[in-house]
Formats: structure tokens, sequence, C-alpha cells
């Protein structure tokens, strides 16, 4: 919004934080929508980029940040229905929602498609055979759809942040055992903030990117270069 875009949230549990967040896009006098629907079913992203066209007048950034994982402690705990609602949330409906994006991009002749996987994507952890098999495949996503749209001018890449002080990790940053050992791993020695994140996706989204597509940004303070990946 202090860029100048309009902008559509999309909600499910939280509308509180989205209206919250809404309220701070007006403040900057930008247009801002929000749309609920629950990516447990994936076909609640069919459409949802029409809504958001129909809403705005046209879309010219995509940030894929909906997300969730099981939480179990080793992945021969996860059920059937576990798995799959982890990767309707976090690869099915992120690629309704990109391809439904680029068509829209593709007419235009310019865009950019920011999908949020982890670091999860290269390193593989006790209890995440669902998160990680579902961030690996959004970034082969990515780097499929950035070899099909860079000829229309539309640029793919992914953010694929470390640990970083969400909701989604309160319990672990709470716990003192818990956050002393994902600390040790982390050679900044702390968590990411999440504008450090948004940081990341600005420039993505920026023509400051405009060379930039395919490619993986790790924003991880340097936990990739202690644990590695390929």
């Amino acid at each position: 919004a202090r860029g100048g875009a309009g902008v559509a949230i999309h909600v499910h549990q939280d509308r509180r934080g989205a209206e919250q967040t809404a309220e701070l896009v007006r403040q900057h006098g930008r247009r801002c929508e929000i749309i609920e629907a629950d990516f447990a079913d994936p076909t609640n992203a069919e459409g949802l980029i029409d809504r958001v066209v129909s809403a705005l007048g046209h879309l010219d950034i995509l940030v894929n940040n909906a997300g969730t994982g099981s939480g179990a402690s080793s992945s021969l705990e996860i059920d059937t229905a576990t798995f799959m609602r982890v990767l309707n949330i976090d690869l099915v409906a992120p690629f309704i929602l990109a391809r439904d994006a680029g068509r829209h991009m593709a007419e235009r002749g310019r865009g950019s498609i920011i999908n949020i996987t982890s670091v999860h994507e290269e390193i593989p952890s006790p209890g995440g055979a669902d998160y990680a098999a579902a961030k690996g495949g959004l970034r082969n996503v990515t780097r499929t759809l950035a070899r099909e749209l860079a000829p229309q001018g539309v640029r793919v890449n992914n953010i694929a942040p470390g640990m970083i002080a969400t909701p989604m990790t309160t319990p672990t940053l709470h716990d003192a055992e818990q956050s002393e050992q994902a600390l040790k791993s982390i050679p900044m020695g702390r968590p990411g903030e999440q504008q450090e994140i948004a940081n990341v996706a600005l420039f993505l989204a920026s023509d400051e990117a405009s060379y930039v597509t395919g490619s993986s940004y790790f924003a991880d303070g340097g936990l990739m270069q202690n644990i590695g990946g390929a």
C-alpha cells in the first residue's frame, strides 16, 4: 500500500487480523478487499483470482502465503486425511492461484508471482513429510511456471523462510528447550521477523527485480549454511 498498490487479503480464520490489516492499507489511501476461503478444500481457490480482478480491476502481484503443518513428531503418525489437508493448503491451492494469476498476468504482459515455501523445501525434518512434500512441490511449481511465463513478462519466484516469529512458531519459541535447540542451528542466533520476509517480497514484486525469475530466496539467518541442502 505504501508503494501505491491496492490490496486483496485472503483470510480463513483470522478475520480480525485481516480487518486490522485492511485498515492499515486504507490509511495509506489504497483500496483493500477481504476474501474468505478455506483452502483445506482447494476448490475454494477456484475463481478467487477472478474475484480479486473484479474488485480491484487487475492483478500485478500475487503472494502465495497460506500454509499449515501437521505438527507430528514422526511422519509415521500422519494419517492420510492430515497429509492431504497439508498438501491441499500448502501446494494445491497455491498452484490454482498461481495458475489463474499467471493467465491474467500473461494477458497483460506483466506480473510477479511470489510463492512462500520454506527451508523445508530442501531440509527434511522429523514429522514433516507432509510439509516438506508440499513446500518442495511448490518450489518446482515455481520453477516450471517461471519457464513457461517468462516470454509473457511474468516473473515467478519463491521465498524460503527459516524460523520466523509468527503464531505458527509460537509453541517452539515459548518452549525453552525447543527454542534453544532451534536457535543453535541458526548462525544469526535469532528467529526472523515477519517484516524481514515482507522486505524480500517487496523486492521481488518490484521492478528492481525485473531480471529475476525462477529463483528461491532463502531468508533464514544462515540456517541453510549450517544444515545444508541441495
